[in-house]
């Protein structure tokens, strides 16, 4: 369809009085005089403007449909963070004591009758990168104990006298309850896991709320190319009705005009058709060139910027143009390094403080990280050289603790 932003007045004595309002009354008195009085010519003008631009919302929804839902940059972006983060193994502890059996990793192995290990976690990171925050519930007692998930923008904070969180008020469809975090008996039934947020104690900040101006705009840019493909790949014109006769068209002509031209010479279907026009009308176009409609660097420079809110490389997503990595190797390391990691440790950590007692303790298994294994090899190596160290001394410089 025609893409037409412009404003009709049918007549330049319309435009006149316009003119007198927009600019004072002293000039539309003046301009009223006999003496002064000038006669307009009849007919009709197209005002065109750029009007104000228009911003996604911050909230959890907007963000999901706008970005991870739309945008494929977002998309990417969460899912690799999400599911390298839920392929990322954990090692639990009591003091320097390894624990494979420890019932903390046995229930987020199977935290519920729904969900994986896997699926759960990435349900949890998505939150965190999409929301800022991530709340779990922890149901049940014994062998029926479980682990679920309350989705971010169905929860609101309960804070007590001293203004601290003291419960949760959860919201799904029709039915409302509220979910302390320290149960009558004890219990810790939930935990809050949030991003840094300077701005709210209560909280956490979304990595995408940073890059909203960049994801708006790689959006918009599709949005542009997409509607000009549906023109024929034709910028819009203006359409100048200018009689001799100095005459002016009815309201249903005009509404005809308009529905003509978008039933006859709209669409790419209609490319290159000859315009027909009745006396009186003229078309002008208003010619782009093709670097204006090109939008693949502006595309590009928003692609790196929500990549870089993220964490993500861009060249893990295909993105041209940055050269910080020597090759893809380093840019995979770097992001488990920089992204993944210190989100799994602070998860890890805060479900051992949630679920475990006394001295407990959840830490990622880096050593399960293929893209980690040159940083492995190169430690290793050095340690083989060190012969200054004892076999249990290095044991304990690579984490595996010395020989019983």
């Amino acid at each position: 369809m025609l893409l037409l932003s412009t404003i009709w007045i049918q007549s330049m004595n319309q435009t006149s009085n316009w003119l007198a309002r927009a600019f004072g009354r002293g000039r539309a008195r003046r301009a009223a005089t006999p003496a002064e009085a000038k006669a307009w010519p009849t007919g009709f003008i197209a005002m065109h403007g750029a009007g104000a631009a228009s911003w996604t919302s911050a909230s959890y929804g907007a963000l999901s449909r706008e970005g991870f839902m739309r945008n494929p940059v977002v998309h990417r972006c969460v899912r690799m963070i999400a599911e390298a983060g839920a392929a990322v193994p954990w090692l639990a502890y009591e003091g320097a004591e390894e624990v494979p059996e420890s019932p903390a990793l046995a229930l987020v192995a199977r935290p519920n009758m729904r969900d994986s290990r896997a699926g759960f976690l990435e349900t949890l990171y998505g939150h965190l990168l999409l929301s800022g925050d991530a709340f779990v519930e922890r149901a049940g007692e014994g062998d029926g104990e479980a682990l679920y998930l309350l989705r971010p923008d169905r929860v609101s904070v309960v804070t007590g006298p001293d203004g601290w969180p003291v419960a949760v008020d959860h919201q799904a469809e029709t039915t409302k309850r509220r979910i302390a975090f320290e149960a009558e008996d004890g219990a810790q039934r939930l935990l809050h896991l949030t991003l840094f947020h300077p701005l709210d104690d209560l909280r956490g900040f979304a990595p995408l709320e940073a890059a909203l101006m960049a994801l708006d705009i790689h959006n918009a840019a599709g949005a542009w190319n997409k509607a000009l493909l549906d023109n024929a790949a034709r910028p819009s014109g203006a359409l100048v009705y200018a009689p001799g006769d100095g005459g002016s068209l009815a309201p249903e002509q005009f509404e005809r005009l308009k529905q003509d031209l978008d039933r006859e010479y709209g669409g790419a279907a209609n490319a290159g058709r000859p315009m027909l026009l009745e006396g009186g009308l003229d078309w002008k176009a208003m010619g782009l060139t093709p670097k204006d409609m090109d939008f693949v660097e502006a595309k590009h420079a928003a692609s790196r910027d929500i990549a870089l809110a993220f964490g993500v490389p861009p060249m893990l997503l295909g993105i041209p143009g940055d050269n910080t990595y020597a090759n893809y190797r380093e840019a995979n390391r770097a992001f488990y390094r920089l992204t993944v990691l210190p989100m799994v440790a602070r998860t890890a950590d805060a479900f051992a403080r949630w679920l475990g007692e006394g001295t407990l303790r959840i830490t990622p298994d880096v050593d399960a990280i293929e893209a980690l294994s040159p940083e492995r090899d190169a430690l290793w190596a050095r340690l083989e050289r060190a012969g200054f160290l004892t076999e249990d001394e290095k044991r304990e410089a690579v984490g595996y603790g010395g020989k019983e």
